[in-house]
């Protein structure tokens, strides 16, 4: 029977194709993640590109399908850096207790990890079934470049067990 995971995965709307294959491929794995994530269409994309929704709507709607997750992968591209609700997002995780993991897409380097996730991530992995699984199941709090090769996280997160 597969495993299923709730998770919000963050990510610049412009890599939405990749949240489809990042589903895809763990799916293959027997690791069904269901994601409570906001995905973009062009008539509300075109509403906020417009300031016809406000950045509390925005904001709560964020909160409210978050919630629902155990877990919040950021999916790291090119521009995941510069877009400020994916900062907004990583930080209400670490609010809200979540666990966070990184998940370098292809393309994605460490100069594009977003400031927030090297703040309050436990866990950066590459892009491959069993890494991501592991981070996600937090059986892995491993800090890692594209490649894979070790690096060292720019915080230190205190955990502690009851």
């Amino acid at each position: 029977m597969p495993t299923q995971k709730n998770v919000f995965i963050s990510h610049h709307h412009g890599d939405d194709s990749h949240v489809d294959g990042f589903q895809r491929m763990l799916g293959r794995g027997d690791y069904q993640v269901r994601n409570s994530s906001v995905r973009m269409k062009p008539a509300n994309e075109r509403r906020v590109n417009e300031g016809r929704v406000s950045d509390n709507t925005i904001k709560r709607l964020l909160r409210m399908k978050m919630r629902w997750a155990s877990t919040v992968v950021v999916l790291i591209g090119p521009k995941t850096h510069t877009r400020r609700w994916v900062n907004w997002e990583i930080e209400q995780a670490h609010k809200l207790g979540k666990r966070i993991v990184g998940v370098y897409l292809h393309g994605g380097t460490t100069a594009n990890v977003p400031k927030a996730l090297d703040d309050y991530g436990q866990a950066i992995v590459k892009w491959t079934t069993k890494g991501i699984v592991d981070a996600i199941e937090g059986k892995d709090t491993r800090f890692e470049n594209p490649s894979g090769e070790l690096r060292e996280p720019v915080h230190t997160m205190a955990t502690s067990r009851c």
